[in-house]
């Protein structure tokens, strides 16, 4: 390595966390997990643990035809499912969120999910069909039932007015009964990581935990009911003592407990985002934030003259100019080979980068990947350590874990140097977890009513 790569590797890294760093964060997100989960303490932790009232995972008697809303970011999905035991069929469709609306009002933001759900079912001959539906919501909720759910607040980078504090389930219902054209029957409201643990439970008995890194990071896990001191009994009492807790753990130091591994990149994005001083944990790691996080050290060691002899460009001075797909383009060229860097280089007008400061960028997209992956298996290792099951599926969705060329290796590898050795585990990926999960959600939930007319449980 020349002298000016030398450099760069050096002044880059504080951002290689060790062992040690990462078991320290770990314990950390174990004591943050334990405040978040006791009534006592739940309204000043970071991490809320949340219970999502499901209670159990499919048995492969669910059967029907069930509607699912996927809303997780500026896209979200309408899909129409149909469940024989462990067979189903999907038919789904992608409707886009206007900037303007994701700025806009609650009511505009439900008013066009119901539209484009309408024009769904019309164009499917369901106008007069009842189906039930799960409701993936993919934001920070107090769930208050497998039907209520109250927004915390924002992210992703939406900001309707009218929603925060409010229950997204009667918005969604109030929009839909205005139409009046089709009828619903919501089920469950959920989000994208509970969706990913039913939708691989589906397939896999074992699967007990849910995780998404793509535009944001969040996971769930299946908790003893006794220990998640929020959760009210419902009319499912007496079924499993268990729920799925949704961690939110993207807001993990927030209170400055990851003030250890932050760095000063760190608090210039955070500077930078819509939500600042929220969502710290989350900014480490997911797509919203890896490429600005690349582009913030690049644009700081060329002002340093540490890269590109000092001359940089308007996109790499402006902020959230360098694309997160950027990073998996740099870090799929394979070593020694830059073509895929000078790509992404060129993209941001900075063709006369040399090959040193292309071998320097490609380290610096690899030191911020590895990291994001790194603390993610911290992150999971705590769940796996913290359950204690023998053997333990982790379904995982979200585009950097699907499209970033080393992100599953990266994580294999590292869970398993921070769980305990007799705690088993395989990482699972998701297949249309958020929108099916959300749909089999609905089906337990049919299921488990079925179950409990038939005993005379209910009426």
């Amino acid at each position: 390595m020349n002298e000016k790569r030398q450099k760069v590797e050096v002044a880059t890294r504080e951002l290689v966390l060790s062992n040690d760093q990462l078991e320290r964060v770990s314990a950390l997100l174990l004591q943050e997990f334990n405040e978040g989960l006791k009534r006592e303490t739940n309204p000043i932790a970071s991490v809320k643990m949340f219970p999502t009232f499901v209670r159990d995972v499919p048995n492969g008697t669910e059967a029907g035809k069930f509607l699912a809303l996927d809303l997780g970011g500026t896209n979200f999905r309408v899909l129409l499912i149909e469940l024989e035991g462990a067979d189903f069929k999907m038919d789904n469709q992608i409707f886009s969120v206007p900037q303007h609306v994701m700025l806009g009002s609650g009511e505009q933001l439900f008013d066009h999910i119901a539209d484009c759900l309408a024009d769904f079912m019309h164009k499917r001959g369901l106008k007069d069909v009842k189906l039930p539906l799960g409701f993936t919501f993919s934001f920070p909720c107090r769930q208050e039932g497998l039907t209520r759910a109250r927004l915390v607040q924002w992210t992703k980078g939406f900001a309707c007015k009218g929603v925060e504090g409010h229950d997204v389930v009667e918005l969604l219902r109030a929009s839909i009964r205005k139409r009046q054209d089709v009828e619903i029957d919501v089920m469950a409201v959920v989000n994208d990581t509970t969706g990913t643990l039913m939708s691989c439970a589906h397939k896999n008995s074992e699967c007990r935990v849910g995780v998404i890194v793509g535009t944001g990071t969040n996971a769930c896990y299946m908790e003893e009911a006794d220990n998640a001191e929020l959760f009210e009994e419902d009319e499912f009492a007496h079924e499993p003592r268990q729920v799925i807790v949704n961690t939110e753990w993207g807001a993990f130091g927030d209170n400055g407990v990851l003030d250890f591994v932050r760095t000063d990149w760190d608090d210039e994005v955070n500077t930078y985002s819509l939500n600042k001083g929220r969502q710290l944990f989350e900014k480490m790691i997911s797509g919203m934030y890896m490429g600005e996080m690349v582009r913030s050290i690049v644009a700081d060691l060329t002002r340093k003259a540490l890269l590109l002899d000092g001359k940089g460009s308007e996109k790499l001075f402006t902020p959230h100019c360098f694309q997160s797909a950027y990073v998996s383009w740099i870090e799929s060229d394979a070593k020694g080979e830059l073509a895929q860097t000078r790509k992404a280089m060129a993209e941001m007008d900075l063709s006369h980068a040399d090959d040193d400061d292309l071998f320097s960028i490609q380290m610096i997209c690899e030191r911020i990947s590895t990291r994001a992956a790194h603390l993610v298996s911290a992150a999971v290792a705590t769940v796996l350590n913290k359950m204690r099951r023998e053997k333990t599926v982790v379904g995982v969705d979200g585009s950097v874990y699907r499209y970033h060329p080393h992100f599953h290796d990266l994580m294999a590898k590292k869970i398993a140097e921070l769980t305990r050795p007799e705690y088993r585990f395989e990482l699972m990926l998701s297949e249309d977890g958020s929108g099916r999960g959300a749909a089999l959600v609905a089906a337990v939930a049919v299921r488990q009513i079925r179950e409990l007319r038939a005993k005379g449980l209910i009426d």
